[in-house]
């Protein structure tokens, strides 16, 4: 009898054991899952490894117009990609003295906020529209991003969603997208349900082989691509000032530039330097809204 009481508690125990150890694996299980779920959105790297470094022009003939001064009537815009999902962070860009252009992800926690104080502050406002990208790049936005395949009722009707969510928006512009903007149907697709809502189109050029501009064309839809990506390299300040240095030697050259950049810590650092200077080169900050025909 006693050796069977003991040999009933080895068993408890090793039952006991193993629950524990099930239950430890499920409490893993849940933390894991909850840091998947609080990434903020990524952001898909120009494409070329140097093309942040080589701005595509803003448009299809550059200017050849090489004078030291500023080109009359010069006009430069500043788009921030990537609001919605930390509110903190997002309020402190409120303060911002200038009139920069903010890409709101749809359905953030601070999103609807977010777009109206920014319009109440007089920023440009856009969506910022989540697309498929060649290397499979996946955040928070993976359930709504609009994908090569869908039907043009599809695509038009997620994009209707996004739009409501950030009402205040009267443009877009692609978060991520390489394999979306690279495919003609879903481009064709795309700019439909943009000529619907009004809407004009900034081409972030996150894909060397966009057909942004032509579909957007075709069906009769404002557009305009970024000339310089200012922070691909977001730890790197030298390198982001280099970036804003490009940025005014396009503007300057061609009349007009658009930079894109993300609220990172060390772009709103270099951006206050790069204003405090910028009247000197008798360039006009405008919204992205102002360069777009």
């Amino acid at each position: 009898m006693p050796g069977k009481a003991a040999g009933g508690t080895g068993r408890g125990r090793k039952r006991w054991g193993w629950a524990a150890l099930m239950a430890g694996a499920f409490l893993a299980g849940l933390m894991l899952v909850g840091v998947i779920l609080l990434r903020a959105p990524e952001t898909e790297r120009p494409a070329g490894e140097k093309l942040a470094d080589t701005p595509v022009p803003a448009s299809p003939v550059a200017s050849d117009n090489g004078a030291a001064g500023a080109t009359p009537g010069s006009r430069l815009a500043i788009v921030v990609d990537g609001f919605g999902y930390d509110p903190v962070r997002d309020a402190e860009w409120l303060d911002f003295p200038e009139r920069i252009t903010v890409s709101v992800l749809p359905y953030g926690p601070s999103s609807r906020s977010f777009a109206a104080s920014a319009r109440t502050h007089g920023f440009g406002v856009i969506l910022h529209v989540p697309m498929e990208s060649e290397g499979g790049v996946a955040d928070r936005t993976a359930p709504f991003l609009l994908l090569r395949g869908m039907t043009p009722e599809e695509i038009t009707s997620r994009f209707a969603r996004m739009a409501a969510d950030v009402p205040q928006a009267n443009g877009a512009s692609n978060h991520m997208g390489s394999a979306f903007t690279s495919d003609p149907g879903a481009m064709a697709s795309f700019a439909q349900a943009l000529k619907g809502k009004g809407f004009f189109f900034l081409d972030s050029v996150t894909s060397a082989g966009t057909v942004a501009l032509m579909a957007m064309e075709k069906a009769g839809v404002p557009a305009i691509r970024r000339d310089v990506f200012l922070d691909n390299e977001s730890d790197r300040p030298a390198k982001i000032r280099k970036q804003f240095d490009e940025l005014t030697r396009v503007a300057k050259q061609n009349g007009r530039a658009i930079g894109i950049g993300h609220p990172h810590p060390a772009t709103i650092a270099e951006l206050r330097k790069w204003l405090a200077k910028i009247d000197d080169e008798g360039i006009e900050i405008v919204p992205v809204s102002a360069l777009v025909k």
